[in-house]
């Protein structure tokens, strides 16, 4: 790999394919580089890991419930006593809600995307299908080089 690296490809084919799987070296360091190309050439870039998202579509898409840890707290429904239910929305759609006029769009960089199923990582490719202005990037594992392949091609792989 060259020492410096402009990113012209990476960002080529982030915007043909619409959502890349990339492998990165344990060690970290090259992904930062790359968004730092992103966010040079206008696309606003959104950092999530996957630990913890439970249902990709609806986190991302869709307003949902969450439940914080209850901490022994009860609610005063007559229920279970898991604690309240919040609402919270959509964090792509906000997130393109509040994109800057020039920027050229949004770059989900989803890391740990080792955790996902298969059926999560389906939708997450075709995310920008449904939405045009979203690039999906997901972190698939360890390499000894930073590299990067179609993210359908990393699920019909795994």
């Amino acid at each position: 790999m060259a020492l410096i690296t402009t990113g012209n490809a990476f960002i080529r084919d982030l915007a043909k394919f619409g959502a890349l799987g990339v492998y990165v070296p344990l060690e970290g360091g090259f992904e930062g580089r790359y968004r730092r190309r992103l966010r040079a050439t206008g696309y606003v870039t959104l950092n999530i890991t996957a630990k913890g998202l439970g249902d990709v579509a609806a986190y991302l898409t869709q307003v949902h419930g969450v439940r914080p840890p209850h901490l022994g707290k009860k609610s005063t429904e007559s229920g279970a006593a898991v604690g309240y239910r919040y609402y919270v929305p959509p964090i792509v759609n906000y997130q393109l809600e509040v994109l800057p006029p020039k920027a050229k769009g949004l770059v989900l960089w989803i890391i740990e995307g080792h955790l996902l199923s298969a059926q999560e990582v389906d939708f997450l490719a075709t995310l920008p299908e449904l939405e045009p202005r979203v690039k999906v990037v997901i972190e698939r594992g360890g390499d000894r080089v930073f590299r990067w392949t179609p993210l359908q091609k990393t699920l019909l792989a795994s």
